[in-house]
């Protein structure tokens, strides 16, 4: 009896001792399961030293432990070698907090995107950009890249405020060229923009919105000019065209209004686009669309358009404007189209369609087809001045214009012989300045 009351105790003992053991055991594995955010898995992974590091010196470990969610796109220690060979330094300490810290940003987005999320576009990351915007990130969700050369090499990396995507090279901030350079589409742009030598120009500090034609878009120019490529345009040809497209200020998609900017082409000042926008569309010049939007870099933001535009001349800037189109009837009965898309430079007080529509009803017609070719000829050319005349250069006379002198009192406003009104000055063209106004100029009686 005493043996077996030994062998119960032994067995109580053992059982005791195992099921200690086991929860030993258990305790130890929900330790070692305890979940991490996003800092800690990083400071766990020994290929995310140096990244911790940057992290540190930013003072970007709290923001990354404490907030979220977030997902993380994350350099190894190989990916940051590599950008300190490139930018010729040895480590982390050559870089300055300031200087890592949009950096690193620029590997963030706001939210969790898990790589089956992914989708192929641009992505905003936390890094800041143009027009108080996060910096845009360009994704390839097919191929798991990046910009067009980064690596996604492995994904899904959970966190308990966040997933983390590993990369193979460090993600700089780019500037509008360097996100031209990125997207396959724009490589025409790139390939014009370098023979013009204004990509240094336009990595410059800015900002400057970029209105950036598809490759589509400059197939379509060369087709109409007859060329087979950028290596068929010189230099001198591709500047102002190019420029025409660039804006010196940072214009977001919800700040595009009707009207009309001015832009950095070359010529007499710079040469203006017209925008037409409305709660579907945006049109540039007439018939150019902006078919993407609020691309953001570093020094601006890009919108994508489906044609290439080129500088207007003074006739030009009358046809994009559909309130213009009375007086386009009018300079082709006359003759003048070819006149004035000459190399001027002229200066064009443009009656609009009401002011045309005034005149008719003044003179008893119904439009332009009840005059002659003489009687518009007259009336036309009275309002075209030789010269490049900008508003702030007029003064108070008599004025010589390819016809008859006018009278010009300069007040609060600009008016023409006592009754016509400057209603919208300095519409910049290649060839001259246009400057609408109310009414048609007619010479009194003598």
């Amino acid at each position: 009896m005493k043996s077996r009351k030994n062998l119960f105790a032994l067995l109580l003992t053992v059982g005791l001792a195992g099921t200690l053991l086991l929860t030993g055991c258990e305790k130890d594995d929900k330790e070692m399961e305890m979940p991490k955010n996003i800092v800690e898995v990083a400071v766990s992974d020994p290929q995310f030293s140096i990244l911790v590091q940057a992290l540190t010196k930013s003072n970007l470990v709290n923001t990354l432990k404490e907030t979220g969610p977030f997902t993380v796109f994350a350099p190894t220690n190989a990916a940051f070698n590599q950008l300190f060979a490139q930018l010729g330094v040895t480590n982390i300490d050559a870089l300055t907090a300031e200087q890592l810290t949009p950096i690193l940003l620029y590997h963030v987005l706001s939210g969790k995107v898990e790589s089956s999320q992914l989708q192929s576009g641009y992505v905003s990351t936390l890094s800041p950009g143009a027009g108080g915007s996060g910096v845009s990130l360009k994704v390839d969700a097919g191929a798991l890249k990046l910009n067009g050369s980064v690596s996604i090499t492995s994904a899904n990396i959970s966190a308990t405020n966040g997933v983390i995507h590993v990369i193979d090279k460090v993600l700089l901030p780019p500037s509008v060229v360097d996100l031209a350079l990125a997207n396959t589409s724009f490589s025409t742009l790139v390939s014009a923009l370098d023979k013009a030598s204004l990509v240094n120009a336009l990595r410059g500090s800015g900002p400057f919105t970029v209105f950036a034609p598809t490759n589509d878009a400059f197939s379509q120019l060369f087709s109409d000019l007859k060329v087979s490529g950028v290596n068929d345009l010189s230099a001198e040809l591709l500047t102002p065209i190019l420029l025409y497209h660039v804006l010196g200020q940072s214009v977001k998609s919800n700040q595009l209004v009707s009207g009309y900017v001015s832009t950095l082409s070359a010529g007499p000042d710079e040469s203006s686009i017209s925008l037409k926008v409305d709660a579907t569309m945006a049109k540039l010049n007439g018939n150019v669309s902006i078919v993407a939007t609020d691309v953001i870099g570093t020094n601006g933001i890009i919108h994508v358009i489906d044609k290439v535009l080129l500088p207007p001349t003074v006739v030009d800037i009358a046809l994009a404007n559909s309130n213009f189109s009375i007086l386009v009837s009018a300079l082709v009965k006359a003759e003048l189209v070819e006149t004035l898309n000459g190399e001027g430079p002229f200066t064009v007080f443009a009656p609009t369609n009401d002011a045309f529509n005034a005149l008719f009803a003044q003179l008893g017609v119904s439009g332009v087809n009840d005059l002659s070719k003489e009687q518009l000829t007259s009336i036309l050319l009275d309002h075209v001045v030789s010269g490049n005349i900008r508003s702030t250069q007029l003064t108070s006379g008599n004025v010589q214009t390819l016809g008859n002198p006018i009278s010009i009192n300069v007040g609060n406003t600009v008016v023409i012989n006592g009754n016509v009104n400057v209603t919208l000055a300095n519409v910049q063209a290649m060839n001259g300045v246009v400057h609408v106004i109310d009414k048609v100029i007619i010479q009194p009686a003598k």
